[in-house]
Order: structure tokens, then sequence, then C-alpha cells
């Protein structure tokens, strides 16, 4: 297998695809409000087996997708200027 090829030798690139990650956000972060809304119900479990860390876990994933929704949506905004 060659690694290099001639510049005749290449395929053209594909076009570029157009998508709209916000939506992909928004699901991944319902999912992490549901799971903190979960361990929130077993907090007192959670806390006797040493697990509450499980906790900061999904507050953390909260937190990551909010800002990433933030930044997605102000990029779809510069894009379709």
């Amino acid at each position: 297998m060659r690694i290099w090829l001639k510049d005749s030798e290449r395929r053209p690139d594909p076009e570029v695809v157009e998508t709209d990650d916000r939506k992909a956000m928004l699901v991944g972060i319902v999912l992490w409000v549901l799971a903190l809304a979960v361990l929130l119900l077993f907090i007192e479990p959670l806390n006797a087996a040493g697990n509450l860390w499980w906790l900061w876990t999904a507050v953390a994933g909260l937190a990551l997708g909010l800002v990433g929704l933030m930044y997605t949506h102000v990029r779809h905004g510069k894009r379709s200027d």
C-alpha cells in the first residue's frame, strides 16, 4: 500500500456536508439531566457506597454539554451569515 499519491492520481475531495450539531448536543444534555435526576433520587445509598463522584460526573457532563451547546450555537450563527 502506498502512502503518497501523485496529484494526478488523487481523487477530488468530497463536498463539505453542512450539519446542525446542536440537535445532537441537546440530546446529550437531556440524557445528562436524566442521569442527574436519577442520581439525586438515590443520593443516600450513593453516598453510603462511596460513589458520590457519579453525581459530580453527571454535573460535569451537563456543564460541558451546555458550554458545547453555546459554542456550537455561536458557530452556527457565524456560519449562516
